[in-house]
């Protein structure tokens, strides 16, 4: 349901789900069908793992080419599939890809400008370039992923443009904003707000079971089965 969990404000809530979003990443991959798909979690746990740590440890950050197409390819794993986008991509080349997330990380923090700068690229649009910027700046930006976009009320229906990313990205930071402010640790991100509200969408459409017990309000549990046993069942008029 859209905004359940969005709407929730209690931390330790969100901790629960974020908890498990490995285990909803491997939940997909076992879904999924055909080679590629079944090549989600190791390249779920490069994006989330090694490319940040790539990034991050260079005098100047950027993506180099090898590692844009591998964005790419997991975007499209974990997302829609496009062979056509993981094809056009690779035509980009090196220098240009350097050059233009090099300049992109330094137009920080004005995402809009940081996004329109990425977009340059063949192939490569606001959701690909928010990856792109949350592999450096996980802190500033967050992955336009279609399960987080359509989790906040009003985004419905996606359009992947600026605009509406920039929208998605007001209501993620007003979110870890105010997760912040009720948790003493104070660790929440736009991205791990991302995170959190795919693996709630994913988990609810593949396997609800790994939500069971999460209390999202007062009374309010994720148990399909005690939500049937308590409705009402409707008497059949006799004949």
């Amino acid at each position: 349901m859209c905004g359940e969990l969005y709407n929730c404000k209690d931390p330790a809530v969100w901790k629960s789900v974020f908890a498990l979003y490995g285990d909803v990443v491997e939940a997909k991959t076992t879904a999924s069908k055909g080679g590629k798909a079944r090549k989600l979690a190791a390249l779920d746990k490069w994006y989330q793992e090694e490319l940040p740590g790539a990034v991050c440890s260079r005098a100047e950050k950027y993506l180099t080419h090898a590692e844009l197409i591998q964005l790419m390819e997991w975007k499209l794993t974990r997302g829609k599939f496009r062979p056509t986008l993981q094809q056009m991509v690779m035509s980009n080349s090196s220098d240009t890809v350097e050059a233009c997330t090099r300049k992109a990380f330094k137009l920080l923090p004005d995402i809009s400008a940081a996004i329109t700068e990425i977009s340059k690229l063949k192939a490569v649009g606001p959701a690909t370039a928010s990856a792109v910027l949350v592999a450096g700046v996980p802190q500033e930006a967050a992955f336009m992923a279609d399960e987080a976009v359509e989790s906040i009320p009003g985004l419905v229906p996606i359009k992947y443009t600026l605009k509406h990313y920039i929208l998605y990205l007001d209501k993620v930071r007003e979110c870890a904003k105010q997760l912040n402010k009720n948790d003493l640790v104070k660790d929440w991100t736009p991205h791990r707000i991302e995170q959190c509200l795919w693996t709630w969408a994913v988990a609810q459409r593949i396997k609800p079971s790994l939500l069971k017990g999460i209390t999202l309000h007062q009374n309010r549990t994720v148990d399909k089965e005690k939500v049937m046993a308590a409705r009402p069942v409707k008497r059949q008029k006799t004949q």
